[in-house]
């Protein structure tokens, strides 16, 4: 145990900068230069407890309580050595990750957890300030060859597995820029893109070799990857988008939350000046509750919006575990993210006090009926109404009417794109879920195909696609050559310890 009076330490997480400064910009809203003094402290609460239930709680299996009591002692080399052991990029999971660990910590138990999350943030800064986060090309090549398609989080990290152990590993990306939903899909003030770049950087000096703008299926044909490469490692994401099937859906001014967020970010990227669905002046509706809507509501407040409203079909949850969540699961609680403290910050301009929501405007237990036409096609407000919990159907005699000039459904995705080109092509089929049946090894019916990340579990969180990546590329390495010394965390089928 690094402090053995951890009670009279309280949990302090990091700061963030003040909400009325970082809506100004898109960098990250955590304040960077004060993190580092609080941390030996924050990671000298750690019990080392005797079963770390924090580490089974993460997906990666990361050696938390090892790392903890390293950082308590400011050993900042070894601290890093063991957190890579386990995680490819903790620079990220420790910015988007929503910490099912700290939420299995013993001492959440009856108090605060330690700030797991905001240690690993600060050792891999750390690594790469001090140095110690250089390239690690092979020291010996196989002569196998693997094409990963997809550079998300889980084909980066089976990527640069794959090519940290000698096989020449090609990545494919459709898009124009490497990342996928690291790089369109997160706005920077959560994830700078920086961060993401110097990975990339990394991985292209270790050996991996990267191609953009090339659709497999069209630009290369199943066929066509089956004869050049020895394995292949589908990372391609759940990208089918949930819709909202109401009354006026097919009006302008609606948008899926996946059309809004990357056009926001090509802006950053200095490919717009302006994006072309931008916020900026407009009364914004967001439909949705998860991350996704948080980002956009966090970027539309960046885009200047008159008025941004969330709606939530989901009851407000408790600011406690409830019941049927007990310790160590990760809880449904009421949580305030960036983007919501930014938008209490915000004054509700007049014209709207009598229609602002008690809450910030953020509307829990609200189902979308339909969308008001402006008599030239395009939407001009939205009729909701409060849901019956249980149910989830409308209550009669609740509906409202919200001026609604930009419409953004964050409604999550229900699995990966159906009848594409390269799943006809490399014979694989769907399963129950609408992701890309797999076995438990992560390999599919097609000898050498394997599928890792959201492609496979569905949505889920970065850290799970980290540890699929690295899981498969497991599965590849034993596939290749008859055994592995790759860690392979997770099976296909684990799911995570959250309600």
């Amino acid at each position: 145990m690094a402090d053995p009076n951890f009670l009279s330490t309280p949990r302090r997480p990091r700061e963030r900068r003040a909400p009325q400064e970082r809506v100004r910009d898109w960098n990250e809203v955590n304040a960077e230069r004060r993190l580092l003094p609080i941390i030996g402290g924050q990671a000298g609460r750690c019990m080392d407890c005797g079963i770390p239930f924090c580490h089974s709680a993460c997906p990666l299996g990361n050696l938390i309580p090892d790392w903890n009591f390293l950082v308590s002692r400011e050993e900042w080399a070894n601290a890093s050595a063991h957190l890579h052991a386990t995680n490819n990029f903790p620079e990220f999971t420790g910015r988007l990750c929503p910490a099912p660990c700290e939420s299995a910590c013993v001492l959440a138990i009856n108090a605060d957890p330690v700030t797991i999350k905001n240690v690993e943030a600060a050792i891999a800064d750390q690594a790469w300030q001090l140095g110690l986060e250089t390239p690690r090309p092979p020291a010996r090549l196989s002569g196998r060859t693997v094409a990963v398609i997809g550079s998300g989080p889980a084909g980066l990290a089976a990527a640069q597995q794959l090519t940290r152990e000698g096989h020449a590993t090609t990545v494919y990306e459709r898009a124009d820029r490497l990342g996928g939903l690291l790089r369109y899909g997160i706005p920077s003030f959560r994830l700078e893109k920086r961060l993401l770049d110097r990975r990339i950087d990394q991985l292209r000096a270790e050996g991996t070799r990267f191609h953009t703008g090339v659709e497999a299926g069209r630009d290369l044909s199943g066929e066509e990857l089956l004869a050049r490469f020895d394995a292949i490692v589908l990372a391609v994401g759940a990208t089918a988008r949930r819709d909202l099937p109401v009354p006026g859906r097919e009006l302008d001014g609606i948008h899926q939350a996946m059309e809004y967020l990357p056009l926001a970010n090509r802006v950053q990227e200095g490919d717009f000046a302006r994006s072309p669905i931008c916020a900026e002046g407009r009364h914004v509706v967001i439909v949705g509750g998860g991350d996704t809507a948080a980002d956009c509501l966090g970027t539309a407040l960046r885009q200047n919006a008159a008025c941004v409203t969330q709606l939530d079909i989901n009851p407000r949850p408790d600011d406690s575990r409830a019941d049927d969540q007990p310790w160590p699961v990760h809880p449904k609680v009421y949580r305030l993210t960036a983007s919501h403290e930014e938008a209490r910050a915000r004054p509700v301009p007049d014209h709207d006090a009598a229609s602002a929501a008690p809450d910030d405007r953020r509307l829990f237990s609200a189902a979308t009926l339909r969308f008001e036409d402006d008599g030239r096609g395009r939407v001009r407000a939205l009729h909701c109404a409060e849901v019956e919990p249980a149910q989830r159907r409308p209550r009669a005699g609740t509906d409202r009417e919200i001026r609604a000039e930009l419409v953004l459904l964050a409604l999550g995705f229900t699995g990966t794109e159906r009848g594409s080109t390269l799943m006809r092509q490399l014979g694989l089929e769907l399963d129950a879920a609408g992701n890309l049946a797999r076995g438990r090894d992560f390999a599919t019916g097609t000898t050498g195909v394997f599928v890792a990340g959201d492609a496979g579990r569905g949505q889920s969180l970065i850290v799970w696609a980290i540890a699929e990546g690295r899981a498969a590329a497991a599965a590849v390495d034993r596939y290749l050559t008859g055994s592995t010394a790759l860690s392979a965390p997770i099976a296909a089928t684990d799911r995570p310890l959250v309600l």
